[in-house]
């Protein structure tokens, strides 16, 4: 978890805005967070200041929902504790999923996590060979890409973990030459090698472009929270942010099969889409609903684009979010069910927002990266 993600979840719970998923994910960061060693730390000094401020004025102020459970409560209090707190030594980072403790990694760094835990920074104009822990080049950075070499591997999988924070994007090609365009705010967990006469599994968070090379004997599995997509080969749009209400996939060229996460593939039990239709795990209902669509408008953002098409204005905020690396809070309220269409290229946030009011009539306060919609 980023650390302007848990600031946007703690925000909506001392707002009362908060929804049951971003309240499951509060509290596993909890937990996760208390477990680890007491001496971590917030990335820097002058974070953890303006912090410290900014959450305890809130929670002075009372802005805590009344409805709020007692669990819910302790929550929130030992979060701002948490931050607020004088600690000393080391540092404390908050990145997607993972705590790193030690030497600080930039705030938006893309990291490379290799098959022994450690961790590579990936400048995106830099050029890195990416090695085994046997020492050997198993693939190469140039630029905005990771290439990996070609060739079955022995033995046991060995996996690496690419990780994007907001505000970027970065591109990788597989050792099958299958190729992965990674939004902002993404994760992808990858084998450095496939095995012959087993399936090619990756592991993704957030949302990524697949251009999957076929190999009618080796099934490409993608692997979510929620849903599967199985493919032989293929060209899809996976959209699985854990704080969204759905996971989307969106086919552009080929077939896929969906499935449920955490159950066997059942030919006869699957959602198969066609080009052109999008297939949606309902994360509450637990089912998968397929429409027909225009499938530029999903994918638009490899492009450095925002195309946004009968969208509640919830979900434009964050969008907007990951893809400028900025704080939206919302206290508008009723504005959030509303639905808007917009386009935006690649103009700055505050470009964006002025639009938005001109167009839309939305009032709007900013300072530096953190935004409050009235």
């Amino acid at each position: 978890m980023q650390e302007h993600d848990f600031r946007k979840l703690l925000d909506k719970y001392l707002n009362g805005t908060i929804t049951e998923e971003e309240k499951r994910l509060l509290d596993e960061f909890e937990e996760k967070l208390t477990s680890e060693d007491d001496s971590l730390h917030f990335i820097n000094e002058a974070a953890k200041s303006r912090e410290k401020k900014r959450i305890w004025d809130k929670v002075k102020a009372g802005t805590v929902s009344h409805t709020a459970s007692k669990r819910g409560w302790k929550v929130a209090v030992a979060a701002a504790a948490i931050i607020t707190g004088l600690l000393s030594g080391g540092y404390f980072y908050f990145y997607n999923s993972g705590l790193f403790t030690g030497k600080a990694i930039p705030e938006n760094a893309i990291t490379l996590e290799l098959e022994d835990g450690s961790l590579r920074i990936i400048e995106e104009n830099g050029s890195l060979a990416i090695t085994g822990n046997d020492g050997s080049v198993i693939g190469r950075q140039k630029g905005k890409e990771i290439v990996y070499s070609g060739g079955d591997g022995t033995g046991d999988l060995k996996y690496n973990t690419l990780k994007v924070p907001y505000g970027k994007t970065f591109e990788l090609r597989l050792s099958d030459g299958t190729r992965a365009y990674l939004n902002a705010g993404s994760s992808l967990k990858y084998p450095v090698r496939f095995l012959k006469g087993r399936d090619r599994s990756v592991y993704i968070t957030g949302e990524a472009f697949l251009e999957v090379e076929k190999d009618s004997l080796h099934p490409f599995i993608v692997v979510t929270d929620n849903v599967n997509i199985r493919v032989l080969g293929t060209k899809f749009n996976i959209s699985a942010y854990p704080e969204d209400e759905t996971s989307d996939v969106v086919l552009v060229e080929g077939a896929v099969s969906l499935y449920e996460a955490g159950k066997q593939y059942d030919p006869s039990n699957v959602v198969v889409l066609k080009p052109g239709f999008k297939g949606s795990f309902n994360k509450k209902e637990k089912k998968i609903s397929r429409e027909q669509v225009t499938t530029s408008l999903y994918t638009s953002w490899m492009e450095g684009e925002l195309i946004f098409r009968n969208m509640s204005f919830g979900n434009i905020i964050k969008k907007l979010e990951r893809h400028y690396n900025v704080s939206i809070v919302n206290e508008n309220k009723e504005l959030a069910v509303k639905k808007f269409n917009a386009n935006f290229g690649t103009q700055p946030i505050e470009k964006v927002l002025q639009e938005l009011k001109v167009n839309y009539g939305i009032d709007y306060e900013i300072d530096e990266t953190d935004v409050m919609i009235k």
